[in-house]
């Protein structure tokens, strides 16, 4: 999958994996996620790192990666 910025890069980015580990949190919110996830169609894993991509986004961050051009609101 390609991010809307991956055709602005002129190096090829290697897939490296992300191993998020240790997280411990209150049993609603872990419901919450779960079922957001589903409704959206995706992991909770996958939940996660578009939630974390759009932060990256909103803080200015430009990077290449796994979303597809639109899979990112846009930051105004």
């Amino acid at each position: 999958m390609n991010c809307n910025t991956a055709g602005k890069t002129d190096r090829r980015e290697r897939r490296v994996p992300v191993m998020l580990r240790g997280a411990t949190v209150m049993e609603g919110f872990r419901e919450s996620l779960f079922d957001a996830a589903n409704r959206a169609g995706m992991t909770p894993n996958e939940f996660c790192l578009q939630a974390a991509a759009e932060k990256l986004k909103r803080a200015g961050r430009d990077f290449s990666g796994v979303f597809q051009p639109g899979d990112i609101a846009e930051v105004r």
